[in-house]
């Protein structure tokens, strides 16, 4: 077996570990899931009860195109974090759970929480 599929093998048992921690906390909590590919960076809310997306945000969103022509990645995920934040206030949703979707919490992970923190809401 190759090393590259062990490798997605312990990422998607970690994936799913994680989600069926998230899934069982008692609570109207909205699940925050994020992926993250080589290019791009998508961030969704979710709520579990209803099996509904309530609002996502990434860097293919076309209102997003004009402003991340030439920036790093990292600057990327934190001008993401900042519209998701600021469509969270506007839905008035309470309480967010974040989902690393398996990913460290490092690099542009970590600046999409961290610029969602700034915004005031906290998870």
């Amino acid at each position: 077996m190759a090393k590259t599929n062990i490798k997605k093998i312990h990422w998607l048992k970690k994936r799913i570990r994680t989600k069926n921690i998230l899934r069982n906390t008692k609570g109207d909590y909205s699940r925050l899931v994020i992926y993250r590919s080589n290019r791009h960076i998508y961030a969704q809310l979710v709520d579990d009860i209803k099996y509904k997306t309530i609002l996502s945000v990434s860097t293919k969103d076309k209102s997003m195109l004009s402003k991340i022509e030439s920036i790093s990645k990292i600057e990327q995920s934190k001008i993401v974090g900042e519209m998701l934040a600021d469509k969270i206030k506007k839905s008035k949703v309470k309480k967010i759970v974040f989902d690393r979707n398996g990913y460290k919490y490092h690099g542009r992970v970590k600046a999409l929480g961290d610029a969602i923190r700034e915004k005031g809401i906290n998870f």
